[in-house]
């Protein structure tokens, strides 16, 4: 076996983009994977061998400036990248994390903050951008899953998405029904996909990340709790706390696992320390 494999970067990368495109990877995915070898690349200063010392040195590289979670990330597209270049041998192992089953709340957003983000981008004249996250709040559905949102669908109130090769139907509450069919009543969309950049493509995750974070300053809210996935995040945690029914959340988040859904029954390191404190298993101090 060979040990040490030859990358020839600006085709190869090239190449790399069509193999993900065949797959019919997500465009969010494919970018990803393209930014993450790129950041390799840079890494060897486009020395073109490798080998698995090379491999384990970056690994150690992306630790001492990554969080484990964003290392494991990057590690996951660089071996899909050795794998569209016969290079299987060389994959690195990804750090392993003890599962936990709480997230961390200081960068989770409550519900006053999101009615807040919202009622400042409504009254920017960010009419749209106040749609927006009301419907990804009010359905939990992924952001690359918005361009489904067409007027036929929505006046139907079942939204039939397709994301990461599953199809599923979302549901539309009929308050959130109603809002959609009058903000298309006022901003004449009778067809096609509802949220639309001004040149008619649909809006994607950079157009509405962007967006969001210019209501941090204006709204008082801190920035890190800003984001577009943070809003599913909400409607996961508030759907839980209603219902507790974590097999109809899995369903609406689209997760093929509930052990993907669970994180969302608790709400926090402080639930899980006042749990702990009620034990009550420890004398008094001396």
């Amino acid at each position: 076996m060979n040990t040490e494999k030859r990358i020839h970067w600006k085709r190869d990368i090239e190449g790399f983009e069509k193999y993900l495109r065949d797959r019919e990877n997500a465009e969010a995915t494919i970018e990803k994977y393209l930014r993450d070898v790129r950041t390799f690349r840079k890494y060897r200063k486009d020395q073109e061998l490798l080998n698995k010392d090379v491999l384990r040195k970056y690994k150690e590289w992306l630790l001492e400036r990554y969080c484990v979670s964003s290392v494991n990330s990057m590690l996951v597209a660089l071996n899909q990248f050795l794998i569209f270049k016969e290079a299987g041998w060389l994959r690195v192992k990804r750090v392993k994390i003890q599962a936990q089953g709480f997230r961390n709340m200081d960068r989770e957003l409550s519900r006053e903050e999101f009615r807040r983000l919202v009622a400042e981008a409504r009254g920017r004249g960010q009419k749209q951008l106040a749609m927006i996250m009301e419907t990804i709040c009010a359905t939990g559905i992924r952001i690359s899953e918005l361009k489904f949102f067409r007027a036929d669908s929505v006046k139907n109130g079942m939204v039939q998405v397709r994301n990461k090769g599953k199809h599923r139907t979302v549901l539309l509450p009929e308050k959130l029904r109603k809002k959609l069919i009058l903000y298309m009543a006022k901003n004449k969309i009778k067809k096609g996909c509802i949220f639309c950049t001004r040149t008619g493509k649909a809006k994607d995750r950079s157009n509405i990340w962007k967006e969001m974070k210019g209501l941090a300053k204006v709204s008082g809210i801190s920035s890190k709790k800003i984001f577009p996935h943070n809003l599913r995040h909400l409607f996961a945690r508030t759907f839980y706390k209603t219902t507790k029914n974590l097999i109809h959340l899995a369903d609406l988040l689209g997760h093929s696992s509930l052990e993907v859904t669970r994180i969302y029954t608790c709400d926090g390191i402080e639930e899980l320390k006042n749990s702990l404190e009620q034990l009550d298993l420890i004398n008094g101090i001396v």
